[in-house]
């Protein structure tokens, strides 16, 4: 996947977790990270990175995402790995 691609998954992400407050309540408490924050590093990759990051630790928000959207369920995933910090680690 190309990184200008996973950039607007990861913005589709950004924009679905806004719009269920109890989810983004929960992501801006686990994450430190204020609303306003948000608005100002929502263009970031590396908080792209961390909104992908947040949407994977669930399965039911990868469904939920997914289905609001239209994606596959592979997308996010995909997605995270298009961005930086994302390589997948062989460890051999």
């Amino acid at each position: 996947m190309r990184q200008e691609t996973a950039e607007t998954i990861a913005i589709q992400a950004l924009g679905w977790l806004a719009g269920d407050d109890a989810l983004f309540e929960t992501f801006l408490g686990g994450s430190g990270i204020s609303a306003a924050e948000v608005r100002a590093r929502a263009a970031e990759p590396e908080f792209q990175a961390s909104v992908l990051d947040f949407v994977l630790m669930n399965d039911d928000w990868v469904i939920g995402f997914c289905n609001a959207t239209g994606l596959a369920y592979e997308a996010p995933g995909q997605a995270r790995m298009a961005l930086p910090g994302g390589a997948q680690v062989h460890w051999t």
